[in-house]
């Protein structure tokens, strides 16, 4: 990426309310999951004499049925909900671009075989696949991780493969062909370089629909099993405690909504600030 495109994309974050304010939640919930450690509460401590006390000075967040500090089970929660957001990423993003760039590059009968491979995979629903995986996977953090990984990298390769379908017709990479360069030397240095706009705009929305993914299985109980918490399976507990402790589906509901809309909003920026043609004047 050239200079210009990176000083369009600063120049269209910070003069951005959104933008900053998207910026400043994800920091503060990753810092207040790297250091949840800090916390004077253990999140999976039970007191009985503490049951559902409301927010307050001793519980800022209150606690849950179990008497557990709420904060501390929600700061050791999002650490999990962001790992499997960022790790669920990385890992589609990697196989994504593989097949989108051996697709996209290659073309032919192998550009046929992958399409349509894709097409009838994307043609289940989606979350019935990330049910029945659950249901025969052991329920772990690392099986989370692969079961959404591999549900996302088919969106990823089907948009590496229309770019790489683009980049491949540039002057630059037919002058590279005709000068006799390697297939992988030409994908290394000229195809994937082209891509990295593109790839970090689709990772940003993939950590928003990862957590997604992630919360949705833990409030049915098929993510990450008690004791430990997740922002998903913190809203299940509460769905018996609505009327009697509200603030039980509040606070994980709130930093559920605040992330995934933080990382939306980043993704449209980044998509702005790198297209030239779409920044705002």
């Amino acid at each position: 990426m050239n200079r210009s495109k990176w000083n369009n994309l600063k120049a269209e974050l910070f003069t951005n309310g959104l933008g900053v304010a998207a910026l400043m939640i994800l920091v503060i919930f990753t810092l207040g999951a790297i250091f949840a450690f800090l916390s004077s509460y253990d999140p999976n401590a039970m007191d009985a004499t503490a049951q559902l006390k409301p927010p307050g000075a001793a519980h800022w967040f209150g606690t849950d049925d179990y008497g557990r500090d709420y904060l501390a089970r929600a700061l050791y929660g999002g650490r999990v909900s962001l790992l499997v957001g960022f790790a669920s990423m990385i890992v589609a993003t990697v196989i994504g671009v593989a097949v989108g760039v051996i697709s996209g590059y290659f073309g032919g009968w192998l550009d046929n075989l992958l399409m349509r491979m894709l097409d009838i995979i994307m043609s289940i629903p989606s979350f019935l696949i990330l049910l029945l995986l659950s249901v025969f996977l052991k329920p772990s953090v690392g099986n989370i991780i692969i079961i959404i990984a591999l549900l996302m990298w088919m969106s990823v390769a089907r948009v590496i493969r229309a770019e790489t379908l683009t980049i491949k017709e540039r002057e630059y990479v037919l002058y590279a062909k005709a000068s006799g360069q390697s297939a992988s030397g030409i994908i290394w240095r000229h195809i994937l370089p082209g891509l990295i706009p593109v790839t970090i705009v689709g990772a940003t929305n993939n950590i928003a629909s990862a957590i997604m993914m992630e919360s949705s299985l833990s409030f049915l109980g098929f993510g990450v099993q008690p004791p430990n918490a997740t922002w998903g399976s913190m809203l299940n507990s509460a769905q018996g405690y609505i009327a009697q402790a509200p603030y039980l589906a509040l606070f994980p509901g709130l930093m559920i909504l605040l992330t995934v809309l933080s990382f939306n909003v980043l993704g449209d920026i980044l998509r702005v600030g790198f297209e030239p043609k779409l920044i705002r004047r």
